[in-house]
């Protein structure tokens, strides 16, 4: 169902009730019959100039294409607050909450982070209004980012675990398939310590509380995977085009109601080279045509999925550095990002001229699928709908 105006401000005046009465005026874990949304965390850090600028963007179907099926906000911002980095993890929880610094350090170590969010995420938002199973609610992370598989649920007495997200990820698949081979009982011991030393770096991360659950649904989904790319990792996609694989495979098994997909890959621009940050751009670009084009011809994305796309956090945009890419050191340009938001019930081809917060998009998500994220800072952009 999509959202208009009258259902945007019906939702509002319903939110409204349930903070000031305690009740919601739907029946609690209602059957979901809203829209599905799909959120492209355009992310490991992109500037406006190589994305959203036709002149000089590396994402042409982001600009030339899917912006006309939407609302292009170009002027979003990230609330400049001390000690606050704007970095992806945090850009990351800030999405996902609509709160900033909505996380705590849980035992870092050097080049060891180990946060978790302390605000509701929009899983948990989601999964405690209506009745949705754990597996149509997905985090797609990438495997050099350990940390961001613990964001799947807060740390928050009202919410929590109860009501987390699964994610898939290439951790999660080794971390079940080092558990299958050893039920299986036939795998050779030098087979089972490489994917032990495997998932080493990302035990450094694990929090009390977080251990991944059985799932007979995602069982499935990594036994086809194993079927169709096998042990070893090499015939698999690796970086961003791997979330995009695990993303598509999604949609087509488990058919995820909320899905977000961490891409990353511009981040390695860190490294010094301007190629793979552009070349990265070009590949979220190819992923987000294929997610829309595989839900246009899907009976259940077709019609009913909200795309909603924004990164992290920006870049430095200094040409006179070394490394004229980074965004750690709280520089103007590292506060400036941008997002698009397209699908039933948004107008379409439209520039929303006006400046938005990051912390925005978590009670625009909201909105959109019916539920009031009342820890968000932000208000739901209203301009957006149709």
């Amino acid at each position: 169902m999509a959202v208009t105006r009258r259902r945007f401000n019906a939702a509002l005046a319903a939110s409204a009730a349930t903070l000031q009465f305690g009740f919601n005026l739907t029946s609690a874990r209602a059957a979901y019959r809203g829209p599905n949304v799909i959120i492209v965390r355009f992310g490991g850090g992109v500037r406006r100039a190589e994305t959203i600028v036709p002149d000089t963007t590396w994402a042409p179907y982001l600009v030339n294409v899917l912006a006309k099926r939407g609302v292009l906000i170009p002027d979003v911002h990230i609330a400049d607050i001390e000690g606050m980095d704007t970095s992806h993890a945090e850009g990351t929880i800030n999405i996902l909450t609509g709160r900033y610094a909505a996380w705590k350090d849980a035992g870092s170590k050097f080049l060891t982070p180990r946060i978790e969010p302390t605000a509701p995420t929009l899983f948990e938002y989601l999964r405690k209004a209506f009745d949705i199973a754990p597996h149509e609610v997905l985090l797609i992370n990438g495997e050099d980012r350990p940390q961001e598989e613990f964001f799947s649920f807060a740390r928050h007495k009202k919410f929590g675990g109860a009501f987390r997200a699964e994610v898939l990820s290439l951790y999660r698949y080794k971390r079940w398939l080092y558990q299958t081979l050893i039920a299986e009982g036939r795998a050779k011991s030098e087979q089972l310590e490489n994917l032990a030393e495997q998932m080493k770096k990302f035990d450094k991360h694990t929090l009390p509380g977080r251990t991944p659950k059985a799932n007979a649904r995602l069982d499935r989904f990594w036994q086809h995977w194993r079927r169709d790319y096998r042990e070893t990792g090499l015939i698999n996609a690796r970086g961003d085009q791997l979330l995009t694989e695990l993303a598509l495979r999604a949609m087509r098994q488990l058919k995820p109601r909320l899905m977000m997909i961490n891409y990353q890959d511009p981040d390695y621009v860190h490294w010094g080279n301007a190629s793979h940050y552009t070349r990265a751009i070009a590949v979220i670009d190819r992923g987000l045509r294929q997610l829309v084009e595989t839900a246009d011809h899907m009976d259940a994305y077709a019609g009913r999925t909200v795309f909603v796309v924004i990164p992290d956090c920006g870049r430095d945009s200094n040409s006179l550095l070394g490394i004229p890419f980074q965004h750690h050191f709280n520089t103007k340009s590292a506060h400036e990002i941008w997002a698009l938001v397209a699908g039933p019930g948004i107008a379409r081809g439209r520039v929303l001229d006006k400046p938005i917060d990051q912390s925005q998009i978590a009670a625009t998500v909201g909105a959109v699928m019916g539920f009031k994220a009342r820890y968000a800072e932000g208000d739901a952009i209203s301009d957006l709908f149709s």
